[in-house]
């Protein structure tokens, strides 16, 4: 089992925990990680895009000029695709990007990405994270006592004081263990833990 140094909010190290190589030292499946992102990134699509071919756009019905001896090329109607005010070649319709994938596959690609963290050298584990009020400046000063610019940041349950005063931090995500994917995870450079998380994380995926 790995150990790992535990600081508190001061950037101080106060101790080590050692983790369960069940979720942070499992096998890590580049192509599950992968698969993970690109279902994330394809759920989040709307999908509302829509152009007009040739047969919806309105108008068209009659033949501009007869077939033979103007000279010009043989046309049908004003609305095929060559004309201005046409309809689109292969016009794009609506359509669900969505797909799944199987539990198993999910828990071994969040397994992955926890443990490429872990051999990177990119995982930290934060004794606890607690604030009097909801104060950016505040959080900012933790992050930068823990030399962490760009993060996602798991906390055990919801903690509104947190999540409010990192919101307005552009490079630091909060997140819940029950909410976490591994395109935050991938996403953030550094993957920093509250104890009470990593408790939380090993109980749920264990």
């Amino acid at each position: 089992m790995a150990n790992v140094s535990v600081y508190n909010m001061e950037g101080k190290e106060v101790g080590t925990i050692e983790l369960n190589d069940a979720v942070f030292g499992a096998p890590v499946n580049e192509h599950l990680v992968h698969m993970a992102v690109v279902q994330h990134l394809a759920n989040k699509r709307q999908g509302t895009q829509k152009a007009k071919t040739r047969s919806e756009v309105s108008g068209g019905g009659r033949k501009p000029w007869r077939q033979k001896g103007t000279g010009h090329a043989r046309q049908g109607s004003t609305r095929a695709p060559q004309w201005k005010g046409g309809g689109v070649v292969f016009a794009p319709v609506p359509r669900d990007y969505s797909f799944k994938l199987n539990k198993k596959e999910k828990r071994a690609a969040l397994k992955s990405a926890l443990t490429s963290r872990v051999q990177d050298s990119k995982l930290i584990v934060v004794d606890e994270l607690k604030f009097d009020e909801i104060k950016t400046k505040k959080f900012k000063a933790v992050m930068d006592n823990l030399k962490v610019n760009k993060a996602l940041v798991v906390i055990s349950d919801n903690d509104e004081k947190v999540v409010m005063s990192a919101r307005n931090l552009p490079t630091i995500m909060t997140t819940q263990v029950d909410t976490i994917s591994v395109y935050d995870i991938m996403k953030g450079d550094t993957l920093v833990l509250t104890k009470d998380a990593v408790a939380k994380i090993e109980e749920v995926y264990a």
